[in-house]
């Protein structure tokens, strides 16, 4: 690395010759002027490199004061006396000058490192607080604490996972034991052979970290902070996924509360059909054929309707996890609305309900059993929020090779600001939550049926009429 300081010595020399050479042979000006002219560039060069360099120049300057400006001019004998005071006069002068631009400069030079750092202990605070969940946030805690300090390398031994994470291009080997045995509180040691810095991350008087730093040197005050927001962003994540875990038990109970409750309701009418109908059975032994094939058929329709409810019911407790298992089969999408229908009769009970389908609808690829899941939530939907006295509209058309599946109530619509999050589970809009029974479920599994068959579901509502249109691509799907 090229050595700056013989080249500014150098420098400074040539510096000292020229005012020299002015003073003498270009303009010649008395001494004291000559004097003042030294004083100003000694005080440039301390200013500018520093206390080394201008006593040097001072030293200097007085030498060629005195050999070209004090009588007898040409040698370094003073004459007169009070020429020497004047002389050492100057050099004082000059060395206390230079000596407090110096400590000014360097002032100056730490008031601005310190600005620096407080500002890229701000963007690192702002940073803790941008970092997503796409990647561990320990390392990316890291990464972003190599980026804005600089820093050529990383490492943060957590001690509550035993897992290490770097960051940064020195890779920092062997700190590992040095990591385990962190430092004591508000203390940092260094290796005197390495350019690194190991530091202790507390939170209060608990250990949670330790860091190894390599690449810059630091005031203890900053490593501080920077362990202090570490640890403050670590205890910050450690919050939010225990947030998570929570919310997700939260909902896994609301869940099964919610199915049990749905259970105990739908399973009540098929099941008192069977039992009449095997009560009329046991009681009546001597009934006619046809009277015992009649209850027969009831309690075969009605257990029939028991198994698809306990398969609907399964089905939504699986929908609680993140992957849906589909199995997708060439099937007629009117047909399967048709054994909707007729499995909702007695929810539809003497409600109107309008089906309108295009001739000749193409054969699509789907479960047969979630796709009627997903219409069944979206029917009854429209039953429970519209009025008796309106029909529920379902229309299945082929657009733009797509079929798509749209029910339309005319209940008092969804306000617009709600329209965002009715597929979100366990959501239900406040107008609506405390006068009409509902668990918030029923979107939300239709809205994931419905993605796992690369489709779409949307919604579109105006005060007095609302529609849930379905639409899924015309492509040909591999059947398993």
């Amino acid at each position: 690395m090229f050595n700056r300081r013989p080249f500014r010595l150098f420098v400074s020399s040539i510096g000292v010759a020229v005012v020299t050479l002015v003073a003498y042979k270009v303009i010649p000006v008395n001494a004291t002027t000559v004097g003042f002219a030294y004083l100003l560039l000694i005080l440039l060069i301390a200013s500018t490199w520093g206390f080394f360099e201008a006593a040097v120049s001072s030293v200097l300057a007085t030498l060629v004061f005195n050999f070209f400006f004090f009588p007898p001019v040409g040698t370094f004998t003073i004459a007169d006396p009070q020429n020497w005071v004047a002389l050492f006069s100057f050099l004082a002068t000059s060395l206390i000058a230079s000596r407090l631009s110096a400590k000014a400069k360097a002032r100056a030079v730490e008031a601005i490192e310190r600005q620096k750092d407080v500002e890229r202990l701000y963007s690192f605070s702002r940073a803790i607080l941008l970092i997503d969940r796409t990647a561990p946030f320990a390392q990316q805690l890291m990464a972003r604490l190599a980026e804005i300090f600089k820093l050529n390398g990383v490492v943060l031994y957590e001690l509550s996972t035993g897992k290490f994470y770097r960051a940064g291009t020195a890779r920092l080997e062997g700190v590992e034991s040095q990591l385990r045995n962190a430092a004591l509180p508000g203390q940092s040691y260094g290796d005197a052979q390495e350019p690194r810095i190991i530091v202790g991350v507390y939170l209060g008087s608990e250990p949670v970290a330790s860091m190894a730093l390599d690449g810059a040197k630091m005031a203890d005050s900053v490593l501080q902070g920077i362990a202090n927001l570490v640890a403050i962003g670590l205890e910050r994540a450690r919050a939010q996924e225990l947030e998570q875990h929570l919310e997700a038990a939260r909902q896994s109970e609301q869940l099964r509360t919610t199915l049990i409750d749905a259970m105990a309701h739908e399973f009540k009418t098929p099941l008192t059909l069977i039992k009449a109908a095997t009560t009329s059975l046991l009681a009546n032994p001597n009934e006619s054929t046809e009277t015992r094939k009649e209850q027969l058929a009831i309690a075969d329709d009605e257990a029939e309707h028991l198994k698809e409810l306990i398969d609907d019911a399964v089905e939504m407790a699986r929908l609680d996890t993140a992957h849906i298992d589909v199995h997708p089969e060439i099937s007629n999408l009117q047909d399967t609305l048709e054994n909707v229908l007729a499995s909702m009769q007695s929810e539809i009970d003497e409600r109107k309900v309008q089906v309108m389908c295009d001739h000749q609808l193409p054969a699509l690829a789907f479960d047969r059993r979630l796709m009627k899941l997903a219409i069944r939530q979206l029917l009854d939907n429209a039953l429970k929020y519209s009025s008796p006295e309106r029909p529920v509209e379902i229309g299945v058309h082929g657009r733009d090779g797509a079929l798509t599946v749209e029910i339309t109530d005319f209940g008092p619509g969804i306000a617009f600001e709600e329209q965002g999050r009715i597929f979100e589970r366990f959501y239900r809009g406040p107008t609506v939550k405390n006068q009409i029974p509902g668990s918030g479920l029923g979107l939300s599994i239709a809205h994931s049926i419905v993605q796992s068959h690369n489709g779409e579901i949307s919604v579109s509502s105006r005060p007095g009429q609302t529609t849930f249109r379905i639409t899924l691509p015309v492509v040909k799907q591999e059947i398993p």
